[in-house]
């Protein structure tokens, strides 16, 4: 006896130092606090449910705490099939089969929303009413998003035990810092409000197409009047929804280029690494990465800044 107490005595440091803390756990009341605005953008962008995305999201990321979503950022349980991207394996239908890992999760419901709506096995859903969530989830079983027989039946269980409905009928929501009514009386359809064109010259800076922003304008309304998704025109101009467009500033319809014909910029009063990206028509991450800064690196007048 005296013997086994001794080791147990002596384990106890041993024992403590391998020992980890906890993980904070996410409950799903936090998980919907923390995606709802997040699932309402998408909707506005795609027209996904919000309450579809919340719920996709609850089921299949274990309300965030999932493996997937902490170590790949991946909510939806999307796979690999037709990505370029990073992945990551584990056993599911199969053994080692390939998921989708992002940078963050943000990309994943981005990615959720553009895997529903550009697959044509998907695509009589976007016919169906935005608040018809039953619809929905009975139509995702149909074509197939996930093996579980009863995977319809558990979304609605999510929905209407968590009032996840209610954020497809949001009276007022923004994106890109426009507003954004969201109309689902009548016939409870998703109605965005008709922007009329600008009609904006398109102009072409080393094979990029372009146009210059007017007094008013926001990368919603270019992007409606080109009828792309706005997170192209994000992705295109090195920006995001807080970005405010100023007028006479060049707003990309295409990627930019890695490098031009200019070796160097001579940095001018007022100018930034990204309003010198987008006046020579070069990707900011090019800049940053060509001349050894950071995105919050400051730049001072006179400064050389190479571009190839």
């Amino acid at each position: 006896m005296k013997s086994f107490l001794l080791f147990i005595v002596l384990s106890l440091p041993i024992l403590g130092v391998f020992a980890q803390p906890s993980e904070r756990f996410t409950s799903r009341q936090d998980y919907i606090e923390m995606w709802k605005d997040e699932a309402v953008a998408q909707m506005v962008r795609y027209g996904v449910p919000a309450s579809i995305t919340l719920a996709q999201g609850l089921l299949e990321s274990g309300s965030g705490n999932s493996e997937l979503a902490k170590y790949a950022n991946n909510h939806f349980g999307i796979k690999c099939h037709g990505w370029d991207g990073p992945g990551v394996y584990k056993d599911d239908d199969k053994r080692d089969e390939c998921f989708r890992k992002y940078t963050n999760a943000f990309e994943s419901f981005e990615d959720h929303s553009k895997f529903l709506a550009h697959r044509e096995r998907y695509s009589e859903l976007f016919t169906l009413e935005v608040t018809d969530y039953e619809s929905w989830a009975n139509g995702l079983r149909k074509a197939g998003y996930a093996t579980n027989p009863k995977y319809a039946n558990l979304l609605i269980e999510l929905i209407e035990s968590n009032g996840l409905y209610q954020f497809d009928r949001m009276d007022v929501t923004s994106v890109d810092n426009e507003p954004i009514k969201l109309i689902a009386l009548s016939q409870n359809k998703l109605v965005l409000p008709k922007i009329e064109a600008t009609r904006h010259t398109i102009q072409t800076h080393f094979k990029t197409d372009y146009v210059l922003a007017k007094k008013g304008d926001t990368y919603y309304k270019v992007a409606k009047e080109f009828e792309m998704a706005l997170w192209q025109l994000y992705k295109y101009n090195d920006c995001n929804n807080s970005t405010k467009l100023i007028a006479g500033e060049r707003i990309y319809l295409q990627p930019k280029r890695n490098k031009v014909n200019s070796k160097t910029h001579i940095v001018k009063e007022g100018e930034t690494l990204r309003s010198i990206a987008q006046l020579k028509g070069v990707k900011l991450k090019k800049i940053i990465r060509k001349n050894d800064l950071t995105l919050d690196s400051q730049i001072t007048v006179g400064q050389k800044i190479r571009l190839k």
